[in-house]
């Protein structure tokens, strides 16, 4: 059912209900007044014929018929247009309209009353009358049918005027409701003619001059900015499943081949000398974590590609730094790792996403790092400068030639001797970009070594628009297999 319609029978079905208590308000006031007004008649009456009353009691307890006919004449000449009734001690005395004397009365009425004679009404006001012979009683009456013919009239005037109003009120009702929800209806026009799915095409910002239309519109425009983007990280998630499957194709199909051929050695040498047993063993297993390790960064990289706003939080990178510090101390004992952090060192951040930031630089520092004797001595360092929090992690190893510097942290870029999947810088890369922050690296303090130096921003920011790390290959170099270790 259309809105107009439904405004047009809620007006139509309320206006006469509203007229009908309107109506009956108005019959209680209209009655209220005109008893009112009849019975301050009555006691204007009673009180002007009081003495007459009494003058005429007075009269025929006396025995003075002259007197008292010239009284009761008088008496009943002022009484005008009231019915009048005197009850004597001996005597009674009635003229005008009033109740058949059949008709029981109350024994007083100091106030108006009413007093039915079968059909009619009367109302009805008494006085007592005190005279020397006795006391007796005067009673004053005045019919109904003129109030009960207004009342009548009032009652036709309200029943027609609510009958008119509901044609008349819902006819009304439906064309001003008509008129009102045409932008409405224009908005529904405009609104069925988009398809998000094949146009770009949205609603235009143009003020209706209604508020609930126009913020209709503005919530529809937001519904259809929030399906555009919600459409492109899903197009960016398919893109990604897709390089994700071809990166794992690509990078892998040569060390499967080599597992392959390793495997085929073993099962055609079944008397295979121990010393070349034990080499193509170490080889599988050596491809084997290799490839398992290609696949969990390839994971974190699509996790950090597709992570949400809602995701974000308050990190401590402080804390965060602290824990992946001991996990690097569990994994490697032999190294010396060294923390200096700073407490309060917080960012709004993905805490996953720090928390793979720093250790993939661990990890990179203790294989890369190591100085000439083979040892590992790291500095991971955490502090607040202005509106930024900088982590740096630092080495004594060979460090990282100038003009290669902007190369590793390219997607699957190794050195000559790298064992590892070449991903582990650009997850470091993509967090921090994630975080809309930077890494570097120079050399470290003391001229040897290499220095990574992320800054994060300590202030909230909205995701990067683009996040591609795992999609974009423009401009990498791929290595076609893992390297092999010398034997």
């Amino acid at each position: 059912m259309r809105l107009s319609t439904r405004i047009g029978l809620a007006v139509g079905v309320t206006v006469p209900l509203l007229v009908l208590a309107s109506g009956w308000l108005l019959l209680r006031l209209v009655g209220h007044d005109l008893h009112s007004a009849e019975d301050d008649h009555l006691r204007t009456r009673a009180a002007a014929l009081t003495a007459d009353a009494r003058a005429l009691l007075r009269a025929s307890a006396a025995d003075r018929p002259k007197a008292a006919d010239t009284r009761e004449r008088r008496l009943f000449s002022a009484a005008l247009d009231v019915g009048v009734r005197v009850v004597g001690p001996d005597a009674g005395f009635s003229g005008g309209p009033q109740p058949d004397p059949s008709v029981a009365l109350p024994a007083h009425a100091l106030t108006p009353v009413t007093v039915r004679d079968g059909g009619t009404s009367w109302r009805a006001l008494s006085r007592t009358i005190t005279t020397a012979r006795g006391s007796g009683t005067l009673w004053v009456f005045s019919p109904n049918a003129a109030d009960q013919a207004q009342l009548r009239l009032v009652r036709r005037r309200v029943a027609v005027t609510t009958l008119t109003a509901v044609p008349l009120s819902g006819l009304l009702a439906f064309a001003v409701a008509t008129g009102a929800t045409g932008p409405l209806r224009r908005l529904g026009r405009r609104t069925a003619g988009l398809d998000p799915r094949t146009s770009s095409t949205r609603l235009p910002d143009e003020p209706s001059g209604v508020t609930e239309v126009d913020e209709l519109a503005a919530t529809l425009r937001t519904v259809l900015a929030r399906y555009d983007e919600q459409a492109a990280r899903t197009a960016e998630a398919l893109d990604t499943a897709r390089s994700f499957s071809s990166a794992a194709a690509h990078e892998l199909r040569t060390p499967l081949m080599s597992m392959g051929t390793n495997l085929d050695i073993l099962a055609a040498h079944p008397d295979l000398p121990d010393p070349d047993r034990t080499e193509v063993l170490a080889d599988l297993r050596t491809e084997h974590a290799r490839l398992l390790n290609l696949l969990v960064m390839l994971r974190e990289l699509g996790r950090g590609d597709l992570v949400e706003a809602e995701a974000l939080g308050s990190v401590d990178v402080s804390e965060t730094a602290d824990a992946a510090v001991a996990e690097a101390r569990r994994r490697a004992p032999d190294a010396r790792i060294t923390l200096r952090a700073e407490p309060g060192a917080t960012v709004p951040g993905w805490e996953p996403g720090l928390r793979l930031l720093l250790d993939n630089l661990l990890a990179n520092a203790l294989t890369h790092g190591r100085d000439g004797d083979g040892r590992a001595m790291v500095t991971v360092g955490v502090r607040r400068t202005g509106e930024q929090v900088v982590v740096t992690v630092g080495d004594a190893g060979p460090g990282v030639p100038a003009d290669a510097r902007a190369r590793i942290f390219a997607r699957f870029a190794r050195g000559p001797a790298s064992n590892g999947s070449g991903l582990g810088l650009t997850l470091v890369a993509q967090q921090a970009a994630l975080h809309r922050g930077s890494v570097t690296v120079t050399d470290g303090p003391s001229g040897t070594g290499a220095r990574f130096e992320v800054r994060l921003p300590s202030t909230g920011g909205p995701l990067p628009a683009r996040r591609d790390w795992l999609i974009d290959t423009a401009g990498t170099k791929r290595s076609q297999s893992f390297p092999k270790d010398a034997s």
